[in-house]
């Protein structure tokens, strides 16, 4: 097994693709056809845009094929007391595929992502978490966040601009 930061863009877009969709297949409980169709034509544009350059993707490969991955998303914030760097990372997209699950496999890719947050001198790591994620990340040394702040959102479609 190979563990490393995927730094071609243009040849590893098509596996990320790929990878994203199982992810999220999985997590949605399946897909629909035009939801496919709609993925794989977006996110190779956005891998070959965005990574290593505010997209970061740890991969742990079996001969040419990628058994996990994870994503390191950094966004830059104008500091206060919270984030005095103004810099902080998401994790994302934690996947494995389950012929290499409980091997150890998404704990040492976290861990080369959290290496590499530390050197990029981000304040802090945040994700979230599904059930079967939460002890792993706990082991790690993530904690629950606790905030004031309501976790909110407003999607935006057609029928909702404001």
């Amino acid at each position: 097994m190979e563990y490393e930061k995927i730094t071609d863009a243009e040849k590893f877009a098509s596996a990320l693709t790929e990878l994203r969709i199982e992810y999220l297949t999985e997590d949605y409980g399946g897909l629909s056809l035009t939801e496919l169709e709609q993925l794989r034509e977006k996110l190779p544009h956005y891998f070959k845009s965005h990574l290593n350059v505010d997209l970061f993707a740890y991969v742990c490969r079996a001969g040419e094929l990628i058994a996990g991955c994870c994503f390191l998303f950094v966004s830059e914030k104008p500091p206060n007391p919270s984030f005095i760097n103004g810099k902080t990372g998401t994790l994302l997209n934690v996947y494995t595929r389950p012929e290499f699950r409980r091997k150890g496999i998404a704990g040492r890719l976290i861990k080369m992502l959290i290496a590499d947050s530390s050197e990029m001198k981000l304040d802090f790591l945040e994700l979230k978490s599904t059930d079967d994620g939460y002890e792993l990340y706990k082991s790690l040394g993530f904690e629950d966040a606790v905030s004031k702040y309501h976790n909110m959102k407003l999607i935006i479609d057609k029928q909702n601009r404001l």
